[in-house]
């Protein structure tokens, strides 16, 4: 009389069936089947001994149910990627989770080299020079009206050229008869001294500082000879805001118009000419 050789699970006999032999015993294939294959977490059904089982974190999959949530292409054989719980090819999980590259519209893939600024997203390779067109990179940049500009082509285009040098301006000019100027352009026609944050005039169109201009250009005294620049009270405006007295084609200081016998102060009195001279009327009256 044979030996019992019968499954574990349902006791039937295995002489002359397919079995499988685990460490509790032989189980013929259904029971081995319904005691020990996974489920599929796709279809909810069991994976049979004989089917091609993947299995990703703690859930397991037939090889044909193991695909991409949206475009339902296998993942046996592919990258993917887990969303909430849902597996994405590389195509998918960049179509609706990646960046659009705003220069070229392309998809800005996962780990590759980009660059994001006001919202936007580039690639590397796609966020240029609004003036050159060379990559920006790591280098410093200005935005200008959804343009964005290397610092050398942002200031050749856009920042104000000084009036004398023609050269531009990054910081602290000087505006003078409404242009810009360089600090160190800003000088003396005459001298060459600097003019910034001093007081200086011009002459057609031309700045002189006060020395220079008074030498060149101001009225002379007509009794001390020297430019009159201002500083003093009387009937005229000087270089400077200050006072002259001016009688025909002949100027004086305040402190020099005087009568030139007695030497008394002339500003704010009649006074009569004589010759080259002035002479109050006293003096003038007195006779030579």
């Amino acid at each position: 009389m044979s030996e019992a050789f019968d499954c574990a699970k349902c006791s039937e006999s295995l002489y002359g069936r397919k079995y499988i032999q685990t460490d509790s015993g032989p189980y013929c294939v259904p029971c081995y089947d319904d005691t020990f294959a996974n489920t599929c977490a796709e279809c909810q059904q069991l994976i049979g001994h004989d089917s091609r089982e993947l299995f990703y974190e703690d859930r397991h999959f037939h090889e044909g149910c193991f695909r991409c949530c949206r475009c339902q292409r296998s993942l046996a054989d592919e990258p993917f990627t887990c969303q909430d719980s849902e597996l994405l090819c590389n195509d998918c999980y960049c179509t609706a989770f990646s960046s659009q590259c705003s220069a070229c519209g392309e998809t800005v893939m996962p780990g590759s080299r980009k660059l994001e600024y006001g919202g936007q997203t580039w690639h590397e390779h796609c966020f240029l020079c609004s003036g050159c067109e060379q990559p920006l990179g790591s280098r410093s940049f200005v935005p200008d009206k959804g343009a964005h500009y290397c610092v050398p082509c942002y200031e050749n285009k856009f920042a104000p050229r000084c009036a004398r040098c023609s050269k531009t301006l990054t910081q602290g000019g000087v505006t003078y008869r409404d242009q810009p100027w360089h600090r160190e352009c800003l000088v003396c026609t005459g001298c060459q001294t600097p003019l910034a944050g001093q007081q200086f005039t011009s002459r057609d169109d031309d700045p002189y500082c006060v020395a220079c201009f008074g030498e060149l250009f101001a009225p002379k005294c007509s009794s001390c000879k020297r430019p009159i620049t201002g500083g003093s009270s009387g009937e005229a405006a000087g270089l400077g805001g200050g006072k002259y007295v001016s009688f025909e084609d002949r100027h004086w200081h305040h402190s020099c118009f005087s009568c030139a016998r007695c030497s008394a102060s002339l500003v704010g009195r009649g006074f009569v000419p004589d010759g080259d001279q002035v002479v109050c009327q006293g003096c003038s009256q007195a006779g030579p």
